[in-house]
């Protein structure tokens, strides 16, 4: 299972927020590129790199600190957030990610997702599905739908997605334990990678993902609020 930690950018700033919640951010770090440094001087190969700013906004708007980190690290980056039009895509790759997660897009735009995934490939495009109350949720999760997860990511499946990224937005933040009933159906309903996201607190709940068929897990304020080590995530690197 790949070992994703995650930095979320919010006024150029490293911060976490609890439930995608913009006002219950903590900031951490004033320089994203730093702590992405740490991350690869432990033996960190991947990162999840969020563009809060962007994800409530009409396009990306911390480019500059993806160029920064894929300038200066050797980090395979997923990028997301404010990712609307192919252009916004092509600069993203541009500037150094090597994936990108897309949610709103899948939601708001299904033809031009689906044509995206056809033009840069099922191995750079990442389904995000993060969901309140099994409904997906969008734009930096401030829009509810009514959409069933299940059936969204099935849909996608179809059309030959292979990564999905799934959030459970009670979850993330909470360091309370991951969604492993979410998890658990999405994997017995679904043929997919799937990289959980969100709650994540201890070895164990890697353990349980990793156990549970879970091609990833991102862990994020575990790290920043010393649950977990990166000396400690350096020994499953």
């Amino acid at each position: 299972m790949r070992i994703i930690p995650a930095i979320d950018i919010l006024d150029g700033k490293c911060v976490r927020l609890s439930r995608g919640d913009y006002h219950s951010q903590s900031v951490y770090r004033n320089d994203p590129v730093e702590v992405a440094l740490e991350f690869q001087d432990h033996g960190i190969q991947f990162l999840h790199l969020v563009d809060l700013d962007g994800a409530k906004s009409s396009c990306p708007q911390n480019l500059s600190v993806l160029s920064r980190i894929a300038t200066k690290t050797q980090l395979k980056i997923d990028f997301s957030g404010g990712l609307k039009t192919k252009e916004d895509l092509i600069i993203a790759f541009d500037n150094g990610a090597n994936q990108v997660t897309l949610g709103s897009m899948a939601v708001k735009s299904p033809d031009l997702f689906l044509d995206c995934l056809n033009q840069f490939g099922t191995d750079r495009i990442i389904l995000g599905a993060d969901a309140r109350d099994g409904k997906i949720a969008t734009d930096g999760w401030l829009h509810a739908t009514d959409i069933d997860i299940l059936d969204f990511i099935g849909h996608y499946v179809s059309a030959g997605i292979q990564y999905v990224l799934s959030t459970d937005i009670s979850k993330d933040g909470m360091l309370q334990g991951c969604a492993t009933d979410l998890y658990a159906d999405i994997l017995g309903t679904h043929n997919l990678n799937l990289i959980a996201s969100g709650g994540i607190r201890s070895f164990d709940d890697l353990n349980e993902l990793k156990g549970m068929g879970c091609e990833g897990a991102i862990i994020g304020k575990a790290i920043y609020e010393g649950y977990i080590t990166l000396h400690e995530l350096s020994q499953l690197c």
